[in-house]
């Protein structure tokens, strides 16, 4: 699944990309580095977070999600802001590790986590996918019908998953 770390830190990413010779305005734009709003300058998207990259199905990078490490940061998950590459609610997470599985099963298991789709992946369960929080929209419907006809839903039984699950 390829997970990634992002190190604490405020601008670890934006340096080290800078002596690359990326444009930090190219950062901004893809949301990997945000504007400061009162002293200036950028500041790291992703900070102390294990990062989940979201791929689209041929395999290439759209955006990411991350994961607080911190269990007082305010902010459990963070996801890319909406980008001209990257909608949160068009993309599901783990679509090219389940797209084989899927065809041969005939049908896609939709989680509401990263983390459920890797530990059913490691359970057998390879055709599960997740989308980006519990929306299930049109997008995610014709996105996962071109490689299946039954979605099996499999939220969690707390109260946002019920809701979720009675929305869909």
């Amino acid at each position: 699944f390829r997970l990634g770390y992002a190190p604490p830190g405020w601008e670890n990413l934006a340096r080290h990309l800078s002596s690359k010779n990326l444009s930090v305005e190219v950062l901004r734009e893809v949301d990997l580095v945000r504007a400061r709003e009162r002293s200036g300058g950028f500041y790291d998207t992703f900070r102390n977070r294990i990062i989940f990259p979201i791929l689209d199905a041929g395999g290439r990078v759209l955006g990411f999600g991350g994961r607080a490490l911190d269990p007082d940061d305010p902010a459990k998950y963070l996801n890319s802001a909406e980008t001209p590459l990257f909608h949160k609610g068009r993309q599901v997470y783990g679509l090219p590790q389940a797209r084989q599985a899927m065809g041969e099963s005939g049908y896609v298991v939709l989680v509401e986590g990263y983390t459920d789709v890797i530990a059913l992946h490691q359970a057998g369960f390879r055709q599960a996918v997740a989308a980006l929080g519990t929306a299930l929209t049109e997008d995610h419907v014709r996105l996962l019908g071109r490689y299946v006809e039954t979605v099996v839903l499999c939220y969690d039984a707390d109260t946002a998953g019920q809701n979720a699950a009675l929305r869909n």
